[in-house]
């Protein structure tokens, strides 16, 4: 398709008017927007990562695993430091994407100031087109009107025609100069914001790259951790004895019958007391002792 350009297709038949002039800078005005529109969206952006990686860093300071021992202690701290590393990542995004942000700031500003300038430079030839045309057109009818002097009406409007000519020419080159440039300005914001925003995207492609090497990082660590390994670990570490207690053994002491004696560790003999002998008792035969087990079988002891 043969390639369009703003100097052939903005022109209008009235002299004085300037629609397609106002056209472009319209369609400039909206591309300004657009360039602070998408500078405002990776701002936000940048806002938004900022504030993940805040949060993946508080994340990664949190107690995970502190009770725990050996492999499977070695994946959580590993998990806890990629995530560590994440957030670092994504705080380095958010910084780069305020970056393009800045700089598609400047280019817009660049962009601004220089179309200030031919903006002021066309807008004095179309006011002194304007001015001389109406001029040339007074003068036209005057000398339409007056017929006595016809002869001075005419050379008067044809002086202004002459002059009129001359300012439409400068216009018209000036008008072809304004689209050119107005159009590489759209040409240089198109290409500059298609750029801006392909780079924003490969932005958070690598950052989906990183964030997968890092976690590669902790499945490669959980890939160590060993069970067994762990069980052996605690057990080593913590063992309290590898016997259990001894079964308690029902002793009744009223039916006169024993269970069968269950094998108990040696009892070490009593130790020998300082104390003198056992005093003979002082009670005679009359004296009388009473059981306290309160059991109708039980009858009186007699010593």
């Amino acid at each position: 398709m043969k390639d369009l350009h703003f100097k052939d297709f903005f022109w209008n038949a009235d002299l004085t008017c300037t629609g397609g002039y106002d056209a472009i800078i319209q369609y400039l005005n909206d591309g300004k927007r657009t360039c602070k529109e998408v500078e405002e969206f990776m701002k936000a952006r940048a806002t938004v990562e900022e504030k993940y990686a805040k949060d993946l860093l508080g994340l990664s300071k949190k107690v995970c695993g502190h009770n725990e021992m050996n492999t499977l202690k070695r994946s959580l701290d590993m998990l806890k430091l990629q995530t560590e590393h994440v957030s670092l990542s994504h705080s380095q995004l958010a910084q780069g994407m305020r970056d393009e942000a800045k700089k598609l700031e400047e280019f817009r500003e660049k962009q601004k100031e220089a179309r200030k300038k031919m903006e002021q430079h066309m807008e004095f030839f179309h006011k002194q087109k304007s001015s001389h045309f109406k001029r040339t057109m007074d003068l036209y009818s005057k000398a339409q009107s007056a017929k006595q002097t016809a002869e001075e009406a005419d050379r008067g409007y044809h002086q202004n025609v002459t002059v009129m000519e001359s300012i439409r020419d400068e216009w018209l080159t000036e008008h072809v100069t304004a689209c050119e440039m107005f159009e590489k300005q759209a040409t240089e914001r198109i290409v500059f914001l298609r750029n801006a925003v392909w780079t924003h995207l490969n932005q958070l492609s690598q950052q989906c790259v990183t964030s997968d090497e890092l976690y590669e990082e902790v499945r490669k660590s959980l890939e160590q951790c060993d069970v067994q390994e762990d069980i052996g670990h605690m057990i080593n570490l913590r063992r309290t004895g590898d016997k259990p207690p001894a079964p308690v053994v029902y002793d009744n002491f009223y039916s006169g019958q024993r269970p069968p004696a269950v094998a108990s560790p040696p009892r070490l003999p009593p130790p020998i007391s300082r104390r003198g002998p056992l005093p003979e008792p002082t009670n005679s035969r009359e004296d009388t002792i009473y059981s306290t087990v309160q059991d109708s079988v039980y009858s009186v002891i007699h010593y």
